[in-house]
């Protein structure tokens, strides 16, 4: 009996894209018809390899779990009791519910003290005006509208946890007597796709981070809220919030840092600039065991007069003002809100002068992904193996020793770039997981894992290799890097959006940091900032 790969991912309970991965690894194997035979698949049930993968989830699963169901149950039971206190019991579910549950649906609950700043961003008397949160969760946005003077008749919320509006309704009642039947279950995006929601005064939320929703549906809101190329669930949210905000109103959004300087959200930035910003915050990294930064954009609807309005941008080390055109020339109208607006204007006088970039004019090529390093990667060199570089390996000053050696068989792993790129005469190798730009110029056609990529210069750009290389290493280059992009990761579209000043290497066939300053004409203080001379 034989089987098509997504019979096969049903038959042995994972995805089909896993199944794809074990043939590239070579758990599966193939027929001559292109599907998997009975035998194959019981062979890798049976496989002490395969236990160990299944063993593994089951592990991890179980780790990261909570049974929603009872928690479900036991809350429903305290809100019930008038023992317990509401916002007490809006705490106890939050920290319940499990890592994995809060990944699927994108959940993060927003810190008090977060929501208070925001808050100060609102000004005058709110007893008239109406306010929604359109992911109130267990409601601390709402209880905080509340205290600003919006009246409870006039404050709405929207949460798809049926749980969670029980909460929010349970603390509205305890804390002003009003029943509230304005906090609905209810996905937000759905209706104001479908236009049954009202305007708003003011919008204060923070929405879903990168909820997993099928792929049609994502881009049916994208038509509908005109997001562009944005089809994250934080920027539809942050479309669908404008569509229902009134004129005049502020919209007061907490947002992954990546919202502010990734490529995908160029659309929802440049929607933004264009209307009047109010604060750009960075509160660092307010939630355990999440790594990204959490900041947040408070806005007005208003199209402003002003070409170019202040903005202030607020951190831990301080609060500066900054001209909205500061961003509007930045590549893909990155929001750097950790830079003054004396480094924006460096970064403007840069970017003025005459240059080319990378995009167009290389050709890029990812680091080997064997799909399972302990089964494939030895520490020594063997025969029938190859050295393969990790992105620890490369340095400014230098390649470190191979570290990991790998079999010679590139159809054993389970991505890999076009031979003919790893072994070109020329290219260069840099650390992908690296929040300053570290290159390597390469012309022994060595090979790397995927801590490391490559990038391969074409003949029509008009520096060499090895200039290119100097240059991306050049401590210049690496201050705006990361006074743009301010990332952990070496993404191919910053590194394409990189001014490269062609002209300077016309003058000085080698780099030199003292020589290319006096070219952009611009020099360096004692505490390492840049300025025009």
């Amino acid at each position: 009996m034989f089987y098509s790969i997504s019979e096969s991912a049903k038959k042995v309970n994972v995805s089909p894209a896993t199944i794809r991965n074990w043939i590239k690894t070579g758990y599966l194997q193939l027929s001559e018809a292109g599907v998997l035979s009975e035998e194959s698949l019981n062979s890798l049930l049976t496989s002490v390899d395969y236990v160990k993968k299944l063993s593994s989830r089951a592990n991890k699963s179980r780790k990261d779990s909570h049974d929603h169901t009872a928690l479900s149950d036991d809350i429903l039971a305290k809100l019930n009791s008038t023992e317990s206190a509401s916002e007490q019991i809006g705490s106890e579910y939050e920290s319940a519910l499990s890592d994995s549950f809060r990944n699927k649906e994108g959940i993060y609950y927003t810190p008090k003290e977060i929501i208070d700043d925001l808050f100060t961003s609102l000004d005058g008397d709110f007893a008239g005006k109406t306010f929604c949160d359109p992911c109130c969760g267990s409601g601390n946005f709402i209880m905080q509208a509340l205290e600003k003077g919006f009246r409870p008749e006039n404050i709405y919320g929207y949460d798809t946890d049926p749980i969670a509006v029980a909460i929010t309704k349970k603390r509205i009642l305890d804390t002003t007597g009003y029943n509230s039947a304005n906090i609905i279950e209810g996905d937000f995006l759905k209706l104001v796709s479908e236009g049954k929601i009202e305007l708003f005064d003011s919008i204060f939320t923070n929405p879903p981070w990168g909820k997993k929703l099928p792929l049609k549906l994502k881009q049916s809101y994208s038509d509908i809220f005109e997001s562009g190329n944005c089809t994250d669930t934080s920027g539809l949210f942050f479309f669908a919030c404008l569509k229902q905000l009134k004129t005049d109103g502020f919209l007061g959004l907490l947002l992954p840092e990546a919202f502010f300087n990734i490529a995908i959200f160029e659309s929802v930035r440049t929607k933004a600039i264009n209307l009047n910003i109010k604060r750009l915050i960075n509160y660092d990294k307010p939630f355990d065991g999440l790594v990204t930064k959490a900041q947040a954009i408070v806005l007005a609807n208003t199209v402003s007069v002003d070409s170019s309005y202040s903005v202030n941008c607020e951190s831990s080390s301080g609060t500066f003002t900054r001209t909205s055109t500061s961003f509007k020339v930045n590549p893909k109208f990155i929001f750097n809100m950790h830079c003054d607006e004396k480094s924006a204007t460096v970064i403007n006088h840069i970017y003025s002068l005459p240059h080319v970039t990378l995009k167009g004019n290389a050709k890029w090529g990812l680091g080997i992904v064997t799909g399972n390093n302990e089964k494939f990667c030895k520490t020594d060199p063997a025969e029938g193996y190859l050295p393969v570089y990790k992105g620890a390996d490369i340095s400014i000053k230098g390649l470190k020793v191979p570290s990991a050696f790998i079999p010679k068989d590139l159809s054993l792993y389970q991505q890999v770039a076009p031979k003919e790129l790893y072994e070109a005469p020329e290219k260069l190798i840099y650390k992908f997981i690296s929040s300053k730009l570290c290159f390597f110029h390469d012309t022994e056609r060595r090979y790397i894992l995927n801590s490391a990529n490559l990038l391969i210069p074409s003949l029509e750009l008009p520096i060499r290799a090895k200039q290119l290389c100097d240059l991306l290493n050049s401590n210049l280059i690496n201050w705006l890097f990361q006074s743009i992009f301010s990332t952990h990761k070496i993404l191919r579209g910053d590194l394409e959006s990189l001014p490269i000043h062609a002209d300077y290497f016309k003058e000085h066939s080698h780099f030199n940091e003292s020589s290319y300053l006096e070219y952009l004409n611009l020099n360096l203080s004692d505490n390492s900032t840049y300025f025009i001379k």
